[in-house]
Parts: structure tokens; sequence; C-alpha cells
């Protein structure tokens, strides 16, 4: 059996993702919520993102919008116990930002208690006061425009974004807002590739998509969705590279009809 060698040897930092989008380098980031698959994506990945998704793929509620500080303070605890050489982004959930004391107070508590390099906010243009206050103070900011999964309730759902020349240039707006704010990177989900194409070419940042096509500097995907273990829906944008849950159940079959036979723990299995 062959030795599996890592991608990446070195700790990313912020300055890393910078020199990847001046040479062109895709990056790559993934979810995770605990230790055991932070390790497993150790090495492979730049970026992970402790994402408020956990709260819809590991809690069972509807959306994201539940989730809270302490919540996510443990798992990004547990994902830096795990992983040592991506950037770790913590993503900051709804209502831990509301004012701009409000969220230098969660974001100094993220920096305080976890390993985490930088935290990630949703909103456009109206949010960069509130990311100038954050890098000032030494906090590195993810933003994320487009569809914001924070914003579904208000939103009547989720709706891709830039469609028309108008919604375009507003997104554009947002996203040379937020870099001139001092956002280190940005997200961009649930958009027109073209939206996309014309956002990425006039940030100097590096722009990481989900749903919004391959012409952004860099992808990221929610580990369950792109390995099958997330069921209840699946969207357009989700490649997925494994049919996990499948393959649990398969293994939990056999384990279940070894039981039943008497079959395990045989000899092999037993002290």
């Amino acid at each position: 059996m062959s030795i599996h060698t890592p991608r990446i040897e070195k700790r990313v930092t912020v300055n890393t993702i910078a020199t990847m989008k001046q040479h062109k380098e895709p990056i790559t980031m993934v979810t995770a919520y605990d230790a055991l698959f932070a390790h497993l994506f150790d090495g492979e990945v730049e970026m992970i993102l402790v994402g408020d998704s956990l709260n819809m793929s590991f809690l069972g509620k509807s959306d994201t919008l539940s989730a809270t500080m302490d919540q996510m303070i443990y798992h990004t605890q547990a994902v830096c116990n795990g992983a040592k050489l991506p950037l770790i982004v913590f993503d900051m959930p709804f209502g831990s930002y509301v004012t701009r004391e409000v969220a230098l107070n969660n974001a100094v508590r993220v920096y305080s208690e976890t390993d985490a390099q930088a935290i990630k906010i949703e909103g456009g243009a109206e949010r960069a006061p509130l990311v100038r206050h954050l890098t000032r103070h030494g906090i590195a900011v993810v933003a994320h425009i487009g569809l914001m999964p924070q914003s579904v309730r208000a939103e009547g759902g989720y709706r891709i974004v830039g469609k028309d020349e108008a919604d375009i240039e507003r997104l554009k707006h947002d996203a040379l807002a937020l870099q001139e704010a001092g956002a280190f990177a940005m997200v961009l989900e649930g958009m027109k590739t073209e939206a996309a194409r014309r956002i990425t070419e006039a940030l100097t940042i590096p722009t990481i998509g989900i749903g919004a096509g391959n012409v952004t500097d860099g992808q990221v995907l929610v580990w369950s969705d792109m390995f099958g273990f997330f069921e209840t829906f699946k969207p357009k944008f989700v490649k997925r590279y494994l049919n996990g849950a499948d393959l649990i159940r398969e293994a939990l079959g056999q384990y279940c009809d070894d039981v039943k036979n008497r079959a395990f723990p045989d000899d092999k299995h037993s002290y």
C-alpha cells in the first residue's frame, strides 16, 4: 500500500493566498467541523472553512440562522486540533456582527479561544465600515457576497444573483468596497458566471467561488455535500466525489449481519 504524500507542506497564511492570486494558482477550500475530518484534509487544501452550514448538515436545522458563537467556537477548536497546515476560517454566525463593537468583541473571542487565522462575514458595501474596523484591530476578514445563506428568510429563499447588468454592477461595487475596507479574500456564492468573472477581474484579492462557475481564483464546497453524506438536497453546483452515504450503509449492513450471525467478533478480534 503506497504512502500518500500531502500536497501542502508549509502552513498556509493570508500571504500565501495573496501570492496564489498573483501567480494564478487555483485555491482549494473545503468545510470541516471536527478534528477527524480536518486531519484528513490537512495538507490537501489551502483553506478550511468552519462553516455555519454545520447547523444544517449536522444539527438537522432547515437553515444556518440558529448557529451560535459557542457552537462555532467548539467546532473551530476541534478543526484546529485536527489540521495544522491550512488557513482556517471561522464563519461568523448570524447576529454575531450586527454592530462594529459586537463584531470586534466576537472576533477577538475567536482569536483568543481558537487558532483560526481569519473570520468570514456576509454582506455587501454596507459591511465595509465593519470590515475596516475589524482589520484595523488586527482581524483578518474574508468577505462573502452574492447568495448569502444568513439572509435566506429576508430574501424569501435562496436566489441566484448577477442575472443582469445592473445586478452585476451592484455586486462589483460591493466587492470593491469590501476590498478597499481590508478584506483579504472574498467568497462569491450563487451567482452567474459572468458576474463572478467580472468581479474576479476587478479585484486584486482572491475570490473563492461556490456556485459561481470556474472563473474565480478558487473553489469551496461543503464536505458532506461533495462526499455524498448530506442527502436532504443537492444543489446544482455540487459535484459528488464519493457516494459516502451508500458506502456507510453498506459497511454498516455488513457489521449488522456479522453480529447477527455471530461472525463478529471472531478469534482475530478477541482477546
